[in-house]
Protein backbone atom coordinates (compact mmCIF):
# COMPACT_ATOMS: atom_id res chain seq x y z
CA UNK A 1 0.00 0.00 0.00
CA UNK A 2 2.60 2.40 0.60
CA UNK A 3 4.78 1.78 -2.59
CA UNK A 4 1.42 1.93 -4.51
CA UNK A 5 0.92 5.26 -2.82
CA UNK A 6 4.34 6.20 -3.54
CA UNK A 7 3.77 5.08 -7.14
CA UNK A 8 0.48 7.19 -7.71
CA UNK A 9 1.25 10.44 -5.86
CA UNK A 10 5.04 11.01 -6.13
CA UNK A 11 6.10 9.43 -9.44
CA UNK A 12 2.66 9.09 -11.55
CA UNK A 13 3.02 13.02 -11.37
CA UNK A 14 6.37 12.91 -12.89
CA UNK A 15 5.40 10.98 -16.04
CA UNK A 16 2.21 13.15 -16.45
CA UNK A 17 4.02 16.04 -16.91
CA UNK A 18 6.56 14.86 -18.86
CA UNK A 19 4.12 13.50 -21.36
CA UNK A 20 1.85 16.66 -21.29
CA UNK A 21 4.24 19.33 -20.86
CA UNK A 22 6.14 18.50 -24.66
CA UNK A 23 2.95 17.15 -26.28
CA UNK A 24 2.51 18.48 -29.91
CA UNK A 25 -1.68 19.60 -29.04
CA UNK A 26 -1.50 21.23 -32.54
CA UNK A 27 -1.23 18.30 -34.36
CA UNK A 28 -3.87 16.64 -32.89
CA UNK A 29 -7.51 15.91 -34.83
CA UNK A 30 -9.90 16.83 -31.99
CA UNK A 31 -13.03 15.66 -33.12
CA UNK A 32 -11.03 12.11 -33.61
CA UNK A 33 -10.08 12.20 -29.92
CA UNK A 34 -13.61 13.17 -28.80
CA UNK A 35 -15.11 10.51 -30.97
CA UNK A 36 -13.29 8.28 -28.89
CA UNK A 37 -13.81 9.98 -25.92
CA UNK A 38 -17.71 9.50 -26.73
CA UNK A 39 -16.81 5.87 -27.24
CA UNK A 40 -14.95 5.59 -23.63
CA UNK A 41 -18.10 7.48 -21.87
CA UNK A 42 -21.04 4.72 -23.37
CA UNK A 43 -18.75 2.06 -22.66
CA UNK A 44 -18.39 3.14 -19.27
CA UNK A 45 -21.56 3.66 -18.54
CA UNK A 46 -23.36 0.50 -19.56
CA UNK A 47 -20.20 -1.26 -17.79
CA UNK A 48 -21.05 0.42 -14.40
CA UNK A 49 -24.25 -0.15 -14.96
CA UNK A 50 -23.50 -4.27 -15.64
CA UNK A 51 -21.55 -4.44 -12.43
CA UNK A 52 -23.58 -2.54 -10.21
CA UNK A 53 -27.11 -3.99 -10.63
CA UNK A 54 -26.50 -7.45 -12.49
CA UNK A 55 -22.71 -8.32 -11.47
CA UNK A 56 -23.83 -7.01 -7.84
CA UNK A 57 -20.93 -5.22 -6.46
CA UNK A 58 -20.26 -2.00 -4.47
CA UNK A 59 -20.76 1.03 -6.04
CA UNK A 60 -16.76 1.55 -5.63
CA UNK A 61 -15.70 -1.17 -7.28
CA UNK A 62 -17.71 -1.22 -9.94
CA UNK A 63 -16.66 2.42 -10.69
CA UNK A 64 -13.18 1.27 -10.99
CA UNK A 65 -14.37 -2.06 -12.38
CA UNK A 66 -15.75 0.44 -15.07
CA UNK A 67 -12.70 2.70 -15.31
CA UNK A 68 -10.49 -0.49 -16.44
CA UNK A 69 -12.72 -1.11 -19.36
CA UNK A 70 -12.15 2.77 -20.96
CA UNK A 71 -8.62 3.20 -19.41
CA UNK A 72 -6.34 1.32 -21.66
CA UNK A 73 -2.72 0.61 -20.96
CA UNK A 74 -1.63 3.05 -23.83
CA UNK A 75 1.49 5.09 -22.55
CA UNK A 76 3.36 1.70 -21.48
CA UNK A 77 2.08 -1.14 -24.12
CA UNK A 78 0.51 0.26 -27.02
CA UNK A 79 2.46 3.39 -27.60
CA UNK A 80 5.97 0.99 -27.70
CA UNK A 81 3.87 -1.28 -30.24
CA UNK A 82 2.74 1.42 -32.80
CA UNK A 83 6.05 3.70 -32.74
CA UNK A 84 7.91 0.58 -33.56
CA UNK A 85 5.27 -0.11 -36.16
CA UNK A 86 4.35 3.33 -37.67
CA UNK A 87 7.65 5.11 -36.31
CA UNK A 88 7.61 8.54 -34.11
CA UNK A 89 6.09 10.75 -37.14
CA UNK A 90 3.26 8.23 -37.88
CA UNK A 91 2.18 8.03 -33.97
CA UNK A 92 0.55 11.03 -33.22
CA UNK A 93 -2.75 9.48 -32.44
CA UNK A 94 -1.65 7.41 -29.86
CA UNK A 95 0.26 10.88 -28.27
CA UNK A 96 -3.20 12.21 -28.57
CA UNK A 97 -4.95 9.76 -26.55
CA UNK A 98 -2.40 9.43 -23.82
CA UNK A 99 -2.62 12.95 -23.43
CA UNK A 100 -6.59 12.72 -23.37
CA UNK A 101 -6.48 10.02 -20.92
CA UNK A 102 -4.05 11.61 -18.66
CA UNK A 103 -5.37 15.22 -18.80
CA UNK A 104 -9.43 14.20 -18.57
CA UNK A 105 -9.80 10.91 -18.40
CA UNK A 106 -7.85 10.78 -15.48
CA UNK A 107 -8.73 13.55 -13.91
CA UNK A 108 -12.24 12.82 -13.87
CA UNK A 109 -11.39 9.49 -11.97
CA UNK A 110 -9.09 10.93 -9.59
CA UNK A 111 -12.07 13.66 -8.89
CA UNK A 112 -14.85 11.31 -8.81
CA UNK A 113 -13.42 8.37 -6.60
CA UNK A 114 -12.07 10.58 -4.04
CA UNK A 115 -15.38 12.31 -3.61
CA UNK A 116 -17.13 8.35 -4.23
CA UNK A 117 -14.29 7.60 -1.05
CA UNK A 118 -15.65 10.50 0.73
CA UNK A 119 -19.17 10.61 0.72
CA UNK A 120 -19.27 12.21 4.03
CA UNK A 121 -17.19 15.04 3.61
CA UNK A 122 -18.88 18.25 3.23
CA UNK A 123 -17.98 20.12 -0.61
CA UNK A 124 -15.92 22.47 1.41
CA UNK A 125 -13.77 20.00 2.54
CA UNK A 126 -13.65 18.04 -0.34
CA UNK A 127 -12.70 20.79 -2.50
CA UNK A 128 -9.85 21.84 -0.33
CA UNK A 129 -8.79 17.89 -0.32
CA UNK A 130 -9.09 17.93 -3.98
CA UNK A 131 -6.76 21.30 -4.33
CA UNK A 132 -3.83 19.45 -3.13
CA UNK A 133 -3.96 16.64 -4.98
CA UNK A 134 -0.58 15.92 -6.77
CA UNK A 135 -1.82 14.58 -9.71
CA UNK A 136 -4.46 16.76 -10.60
CA UNK A 137 -2.36 19.88 -9.72
CA UNK A 138 0.51 18.34 -12.40
CA UNK A 139 -1.99 18.07 -15.18
CA UNK A 140 -3.30 21.88 -14.57
CA UNK A 141 0.32 22.60 -14.30
CA UNK A 142 1.82 20.55 -17.00
CA UNK A 143 -1.31 21.72 -19.93
CA UNK A 144 -0.43 25.40 -18.62
CA UNK A 145 3.48 24.63 -19.46
CA UNK A 146 2.71 23.46 -22.88
CA UNK A 147 0.52 26.41 -23.56
CA UNK A 148 3.47 28.62 -23.43
CA UNK A 149 5.47 27.10 -25.93
CA UNK A 150 8.14 26.72 -23.39
CA UNK A 151 10.80 24.03 -23.29
CA UNK A 152 11.66 21.61 -20.21
CA UNK A 153 15.65 22.44 -20.02
CA UNK A 154 17.89 19.43 -20.68
CA UNK A 155 19.31 18.56 -16.90
CA UNK A 156 15.18 18.29 -15.92
CA UNK A 157 14.46 16.52 -18.52
CA UNK A 158 16.60 13.68 -17.56
CA UNK A 159 15.67 14.04 -14.35
CA UNK A 160 11.59 13.44 -14.94
CA UNK A 161 12.78 10.54 -17.16
CA UNK A 162 14.05 9.05 -14.74
CA UNK A 163 11.84 9.34 -12.06
CA UNK A 164 8.74 8.63 -14.33
CA UNK A 165 10.59 5.74 -15.81
CA UNK A 166 9.78 4.30 -12.29
CA UNK A 167 6.16 4.60 -12.51
CA UNK A 168 5.14 1.28 -14.29
CA UNK A 169 7.60 -0.99 -12.30
CA UNK A 170 6.61 -0.38 -9.31
CA UNK A 171 2.66 -0.42 -9.93
CA UNK A 172 3.70 -3.46 -11.58
CA UNK A 173 5.41 -4.86 -8.64
CA UNK A 174 2.63 -4.05 -6.08
CA UNK A 175 -0.06 -5.58 -8.34
CA UNK A 176 2.39 -8.37 -8.99
CA UNK A 177 2.26 -9.02 -4.80
CA UNK A 178 -1.42 -8.88 -4.90
CA UNK A 179 -1.35 -11.32 -7.51
CA UNK A 180 0.11 -13.57 -5.23
CA UNK A 181 -2.98 -14.23 -2.92
CA UNK A 182 -5.65 -14.17 -5.79
CA UNK A 183 -6.74 -16.56 -7.70
CA UNK A 184 -6.06 -16.30 -11.17
CA UNK A 185 -8.39 -18.24 -12.74
CA UNK A 186 -11.29 -15.95 -14.15
CA UNK A 187 -14.32 -15.51 -11.95
CA UNK A 188 -17.91 -14.36 -13.83
CA UNK A 189 -16.98 -11.05 -13.79
CA UNK A 190 -13.43 -11.40 -14.91
CA UNK A 191 -14.52 -13.24 -17.82
CA UNK A 192 -17.31 -10.77 -18.90
CA UNK A 193 -15.13 -7.55 -18.49
CA UNK A 194 -12.27 -8.95 -20.28
CA UNK A 195 -14.74 -9.79 -23.28
CA UNK A 196 -15.95 -6.05 -23.03
CA UNK A 197 -12.88 -4.63 -22.98
CA UNK A 198 -11.28 -6.42 -25.39
CA UNK A 199 -13.81 -6.30 -27.91
CA UNK A 200 -16.92 -3.72 -27.06
CA UNK A 201 -14.71 -1.08 -26.66
CA UNK A 202 -12.71 -1.05 -30.15
CA UNK A 203 -16.04 -1.95 -31.82
CA UNK A 204 -18.14 0.96 -31.08
CA UNK A 205 -14.79 3.32 -31.46
CA UNK A 206 -14.18 1.82 -34.86
CA UNK A 207 -18.18 2.73 -35.44
CA UNK A 208 -17.66 6.19 -34.28
CA UNK A 209 -14.57 6.72 -36.05
CA UNK A 210 -16.55 6.12 -39.56
CA UNK A 211 -18.85 9.35 -39.04
CA UNK A 212 -16.04 11.40 -39.58
CA UNK A 213 -13.22 12.58 -42.03
CA UNK A 214 -9.74 11.64 -41.19
CA UNK A 215 -6.73 10.46 -42.33
CA UNK A 216 -7.25 6.39 -42.34
CA UNK A 217 -4.31 5.84 -39.69
CA UNK A 218 -6.02 7.81 -37.23
CA UNK A 219 -8.83 5.74 -37.28
CA UNK A 220 -6.35 2.43 -37.54
CA UNK A 221 -4.53 3.45 -35.02
CA UNK A 222 -7.31 4.69 -32.33
CA UNK A 223 -8.88 1.18 -33.10
CA UNK A 224 -5.57 -0.29 -32.06
CA UNK A 225 -5.32 1.46 -29.00
CA UNK A 226 -8.65 0.93 -28.14
CA UNK A 227 -8.10 -3.05 -28.21
CA UNK A 228 -5.38 -2.72 -25.66
CA UNK A 229 -5.81 -4.11 -22.34
CA UNK A 230 -6.79 -2.28 -18.94
CA UNK A 231 -4.28 -0.16 -17.65
CA UNK A 232 -2.73 -0.33 -13.77
CA UNK A 233 -4.46 3.04 -12.96
CA UNK A 234 -7.69 1.65 -11.88
CA UNK A 235 -5.62 -1.11 -9.48
CA UNK A 236 -3.53 1.97 -8.14
CA UNK A 237 -6.97 3.64 -7.15
CA UNK A 238 -8.57 0.83 -5.86
CA UNK A 239 -5.31 0.22 -3.35
CA UNK A 240 -5.11 3.85 -2.51
CA UNK A 241 -8.97 3.71 -1.17
CA UNK A 242 -8.77 0.39 0.15
CA UNK A 243 -11.29 -1.20 -2.39
CA UNK A 244 -11.00 -4.96 -3.50
CA UNK A 245 -8.46 -5.68 -6.15
CA UNK A 246 -9.85 -9.69 -6.37
CA UNK A 247 -11.34 -8.51 -9.64
CA UNK A 248 -9.66 -5.82 -11.12
CA UNK A 249 -6.02 -7.47 -11.17
CA UNK A 250 -6.81 -10.38 -12.82
CA UNK A 251 -8.53 -8.34 -15.54
CA UNK A 252 -5.52 -6.60 -16.02
CA UNK A 253 -3.31 -9.68 -16.49
CA UNK A 254 -5.96 -11.42 -18.69
CA UNK A 255 -6.57 -8.51 -20.85
CA UNK A 256 -2.88 -7.70 -20.96
CA UNK A 257 -2.48 -11.84 -22.49
CA UNK A 258 -5.78 -11.90 -24.40
CA UNK A 259 -4.79 -9.03 -26.48
CA UNK A 260 -2.14 -10.01 -27.71
CA UNK A 261 -3.70 -11.92 -30.78
CA UNK A 262 -5.98 -9.27 -31.31
CA UNK A 263 -3.48 -6.58 -31.48
CA UNK A 264 -1.61 -8.72 -33.61
CA UNK A 265 -4.40 -8.74 -35.81
CA UNK A 266 -5.14 -5.02 -35.84
CA UNK A 267 -1.54 -3.96 -36.42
Amino acid sequence: ATLNRFAFMVLQPTLIFSLLSQADLSAFHYLAVFSYGAGQAIIFTLSYLLCRFVLRHDIMESWLLAMAMIFVNSLLYIWPISTLIYGEAGNVPIVAIVAWDASVVFAFFVISSDLLANKKATLGVSFKRLAKNPVLLTIIFAIGFNLTGLSIIAPVKTALGFISASTAPVTLFVMGVILSRTVLMPSRTVFVLSGVKLFALPMLVAGLLLLGNWPADWQQLMVLNAAGPAGAMPFAIAMLYGISTDRIAPIIIWTSFLSLFTLAWLA
